[in-house]
């Protein structure tokens, strides 16, 4: 079999995480591996743009879940610390309300979240966050294997990973139960219910549709978040250096135009200057809907299932600001909440518009726990969820200006002024996002996590089309960077498991996780 690793060649169809991290371990494994990439860059989502003369990350912004990578770069033979900076943040993220003076901060230590609950709230909010905090660990630590580290799972197969113990954690917590309803048995402050409530929008789901379970999100957190020194875009460019290092062919600057198919098997790709490229074995790292909707050719049409406009996830619209700042202490990720928080979710997924009293976060990319900033222009991200229409009308200037004067007002009413101007900002809206991410209308997250059985409808790492696999945020496990990262893990297993047998019925799970946490996570319960 080694003989036939080493002559099996694979092309790796877009170079963001998911890509990358699939690319170096078939690299790793002995396969022939070349990667292409429409843009000059690597990253997909993972995006630097330059605003003023400023690198801003453009897209995701919070590095969480080593032991992902780390397990990753392990297997490549290598250390993220030798390839990446990070730093690890004691202040989780900063909240502030329209109307409401104290602001609440939480804390990669558990304790110190607590007693600041304890000051906003009262003791007895602080008590039911450290309850709430135990039946997130408890949740986590069921779920990590069956899901997370598992080729997507059945109902029968969930059922017998999570054995009885796992079965009556997931019923504690009501499984068929959202996420708002779940957070009410825990929190009486109102407040506290909108803050946690927001991991819902992690997967680009409402609160009020989104599944109990993405309480977890909590455990990942206390697990540790950092900041990459170079930004979140440092992290694809890591990946990159060390696939090239392990043999991968990166090709960037290359879009790839088909899927070309015989005989029913994927069997390479064309791009789009004309150039076929021969393979054994296909992985596409973009939006399954893409293939579904057929821009990568019509045979391979059929590799899944498309994804109807109303399963989409969030979009966004986001400024990428080089400007000065005052009156916040702002730190490196701010919640700025507005009242009627359930008016948010109803104007985006049920009346499709912007939202009229939309949430803003704010990444300010040069602060950390300190907070402390300089008299100069700072780099910041700000974010204001929006429906996943790109593909339907342009968003123009009558449809986000006011949105945009709306985020700034609530921002100023909480404290936090910004030099703001046609030079230190750059508008994308939901309709930039589907010219850069075709066949989403700008979903970010893939398909939405909405109703508990979401888990289940999500694509595999093997698709329909033999030789074709999948990987990326529209996949399982799906969005956010360690999650893709994951998915392009799962695809090459995938790959590798299918090379060693003629099954493709076999369902890969990945050794490791929650147990080989080391001693760089954070505060945990």
């Amino acid at each position: 079999m080694a003989d036939a690793q080493r002559t099996h060649r694979v092309v790796v169809v877009g170079a963001g995480i998911a890509g990358l991290t699939s690319a170096l371990l078939l690299a790793a494994r002995g396969l022939d591996v070349t990667l292409v990439e429409k843009a000059a860059a690597p990253g997909g989502k993972m995006r630097r743009v330059l605003v003023d003369g400023a690198p801003i990350d453009a897209g995701p912004t919070v590095f969480t879940m080593r032991w992902v990578f780390d397990q990753i770069f392990a297997a490549a033979g290598a250390k993220v610390e030798d390839h990446l900076k990070l730093q690890p943040l004691g202040v989780l993220a900063r909240h502030a309300w329209r109307g409401h003076e104290p602001r609440l901060d939480l804390f990669a230590d558990i304790r110190r979240s607590a007693e600041a609950i304890g000051e906003f709230s009262g003791p007895q909010e602080a008590q039911r966050f450290l309850g709430f905090c135990r039946q997130a660990r408890q949740l986590y630590d069921h779920l990590e294997g069956p899901y997370i580290r598992s080729e997507r799972p059945t109902l029968g197969s969930m059922v017998g990973d999570l054995g009885p113990r796992g079965l009556m954690a997931l019923m504690q917590i009501g499984p068929f139960s959202n996420l708002w309803r779940s957070l009410s048995r825990h929190f009486r402050d109102p407040r506290l219910q909108q803050l946690f409530a927001r991991y819902a929008t992690y997967c680009g789901a409402s609160p009020w549709m989104a599944p109990a379970t993405l309480m977890l999100v909590a455990q990942v957190e206390l697990d540790g978040v950092w900041a990459v020194e170079g930004g979140m875009h440092a992290v694809a460019q890591a990946f990159a250096a060390l696939a090239e290092a392990r043999g991968v062919k990166l090709r960037f600057g290359c879009a790839c135009e088909q899927v070309l198919v015989r005989d029913g098997r994927a069997v390479g790709v064309r791009l789009a200057d004309g150039e076929q490229i021969s393979a054994d074995s296909v992985v596409f790292n973009g939006d399954v809907n893409a293939l579904a909707q057929g821009l990568l050719g019509d045979p391979a049409r059929r590799a899944t299932a498309a994804v109807a406009p109303a399963r989409r996830s969030l979009s966004a619209l986001t400024w990428l600001v080089n400007a000065r700042t005052s009156g916040f202490p702002l730190v490196r990720h701010n919640v700025f909440f507005d009242e009627d928080y359930a008016s948010e979710f109803d104007d985006i997924f049920r009346q499709r518009r912007l939202p009229r009293r939309g949430t803003v976060y704010v990444c300010a990319q040069d602060r950390t726990d300190e907070g402390t900033g300089s008299d100069a222009p700072e780099r910041l991200l700000c974010l204001v969820n929006a429906p996943a229409d790109g593909d339907r009308r342009p968003f123009d200037v009558s449809e986000t200006e006011p949105c945009e004067q709306r985020s700034l007002a609530l921002m100023r009413e909480c404290g936090l002024s910004i030099e703001w101007s046609p030079q230190t900002h750059r508008l994308v809206t939901p309709a930039d996002f589907e010219r850069l991410f075709p066949a989403t209308g700008g979903a970010l997250y893939g398909p939405a996590t909405h109703g508990w059985m979401s888990s289940f409808h999500r694509a595999s790492s093997t698709s329909r089309l033999p030789g074709l696999y999948l990987a990326g945020g529209s996949v399982h496990p799906g969005p956010g960077v360690p999650m893709a990262a994951m998915s392009g893990r799962l695809a090459a297993e995938t790959l590798m498991a299918h090379l060693d047998s003629t099954s493709r019925s076999r369902r890969v799970v990945i050794s490791g996780g929650m147990s080989t946490r080391s001693a760089t996570t954070g505060g945990m319960a």
